[in-house]
């Protein structure tokens, strides 16, 4: 594989970061020019990440070492194809989220609002290091920063939830960074190396009991922000924070963080060959099964939107490990396309919920009762991306559930095609009522009967995150290129091509 040495991936780590102190920098003197640092850099950031796309789509990979402390022991970025894929989301979406925060703060008059974009810009810094990152102790780094830049967002309202959701918070992923520090040094010591590689590096280089607790205490290190069961807990709580926050946790930064290291594990530090030599693959796959079904159940009895969704967030990432436990074709390319799928249409869905906290005061499933009559907009959007979650066509979510299910029939594995129907169908349990109750029943007394939407500034990027969740439906490959990099990554980890 040819390698192309470039300062781009440290570029596009660095200018969100160096946008950060111009946000603090500039403070409240001016609010205008402070969220034009936002803007700014956030899309310049996905102007340097969608630059790398044609390169790595030639089948080359981008590299840029910034120390080496000893032989085999680097912080470096190395810009694959599945690194590419986490990068265009977290970068595409970023924009969406920059112009929405603007209207949600701004609607709320918020608090804090310099530290809130100081907080937002450094998350999304250490979410391209975690793309980019060419190893595990690369990885780590980057991930440790998100953990710790992600604390003031949680605690933003700064209430007595607010801190107490925080402390939980950092409880469960410091804990999990612990963990990892100490499997990250033991595969050092016996691998000589941490660089990631397509289909794994793992092989040969312990007993099969270290091998597999080497691989548990990995996955529970980023099965904490995965929100992987029972490492779940603090993902509910979280939701206490800002909504824009609860949309960069869910679909572009901490918890996509945590499954892309989750992938990172199965695919390319242990590879196929081995997980089956080892037979844990099977394992994880049951735990992962286990999350999907349950959380979709426990949705079912969330009164609170906003913890609703949390919980199909769990159950849907929940999905992508499966998808990726399962090592076939098909399983591994729904899994890492749901990543892109499941990231629009869940900010979209925390979009719309932040908009009728925003304009209504609504917070609560039981108070959408003919909220679609006078926000037609917003919950139109919504029930495009519920919708799309449910496996639907024409929407995105269709395409990664097709490509799961014919995973689970090329592993000769049926249970697995009931798990991803049962996900299906409790999709369809706890969005249909929200959609139907919004548009056909009789509306609240304190809903107004006119068309009265929330500032534009949050309406426009929910209604072009909806779009793009049916354009991805129709066109996978449609503008950022996701199935081909999926497609790539997939035959790499395959040893194809």
């Amino acid at each position: 594989m040819d390698v192309l040495y470039s300062s781009r991936p440290l570029w596009a780590v660095l200018v969100s970061m160096i946008a950060a102190f111009l946000i603090l920098a500039t403070g409240e003197k001016n609010r205008n020019i402070r969220e034009s640092w936002t803007i700014m850099a956030a899309l310049a950031k996905f102007l340097i990440v969608f630059s790398m796309v044609p390169v790595i789509l030639q089948g080359k990979v981008i590299e840029y070492t910034i120390v080496t402390f000893y032989p085999g022991l680097l912080l470096q970025f190395r810009v694959d194809a599945f690194g590419m894929l986490f990068g265009v989301i977290a970068s595409s979406l970023w924009i969406a989220t920059s112009f929405y925060s603007i209207g949600y703060v701004r609607g709320l008059n918020e608090h804090a609002q310099t530290r809130y974009f100081f907080a937002f810009a450094m998350c999304l810094s250490s979410t391209i290091g975690i793309a980019f990152s060419a190893n595990l102790l690369t990885f780590l780094v980057f991930y440790e920063i998100l953990t710790i830049a992600t604390y003031p967002l949680v605690i933003h309202k700064e209430s007595n939830e607010g801190i107490m959701g925080g402390r939980k918070y950092l409880a469960y992923t410091l804990t999990a960074g612990c963990v990892l520090l100490f499997a990250i040094a033991m595969i050092y010591y016996m691998t000589g190396t941490l660089d990631f590689k397509a289909g794994g590096f793992m092989t040969g280089s312990g007993s099969s009991t270290v091998l597999i607790m080497l691989f548990a205490m990995l996955i529970f290190g980023f099965g904490v922000k995965a929100g992987i069961m029972p490492m779940h807990e603090w993902l509910p709580t979280a939701m206490v924070a800002p909504t824009p926050v609860s949309a960069l946790l869910h679909a572009v930064a901490v918890v996509k963080a945590g499954v892309f290291g989750c992938l990172r594990v199965i695919l390319y530090v242990f590879g196929p060959g081995l997980l089956h030599d080892l037979g844990i693959w099977l394992i994880m796959a049951y735990i992962a099964s286990f999350t999907v079904v349950v959380a979709g159940f426990l949705a079912l009895g969330q009164d609170h939107l906003k913890r609703r969704l949390a919980f199909s967030t769990i159950n849907n990432l929940a999905l992508i490990v499966v998808g990726a436990a399962l090592l076939t074709k098909s399983s591994m390319t729904g899994g890492i396309i749901h990543m892109a799928n499941h990231a629009f249409m869940k900010i979209t869905l925390f979009f719309c919920a932040g908009a009728l906290h925003v304009k209504m005061h609504k917070d609560y499933v039981s108070q959408l009762d003919g909220i679609g009559r006078q926000m037609p907009l917003t919950m139109g959007a919504f029930a495009i991306a519920a919708i799309g979650l449910s496996g639907i066509p024409p929407m995105s979510g269709f395409i990664s559930k097709w490509f799961l299910c014919l995973g689970a029939l090329e592993a000769n594995q049926i249970i697995f095609l009931f798990v991803f129907m049962t996900s299906a169908m409790l999709d369809v349990a706890f969005f249909f009522p929200i959609i139907y109750n919004s548009f056909f029943k009789k509306p609240l007394d304190d809903v107004a009967p006119h068309f009265d939407e929330a500032p534009m500034f949050m309406v426009i990027p929910l209604v072009i995150t909806a779009l793009l969740s049916i354009v991805f439906g129709i066109v996978p490959d449609a503008f950022f290129r996701f199935f081909s990099l999926t497609s790539l990554a997939v035959q790499n980890i395959m040893g194809v091509g």
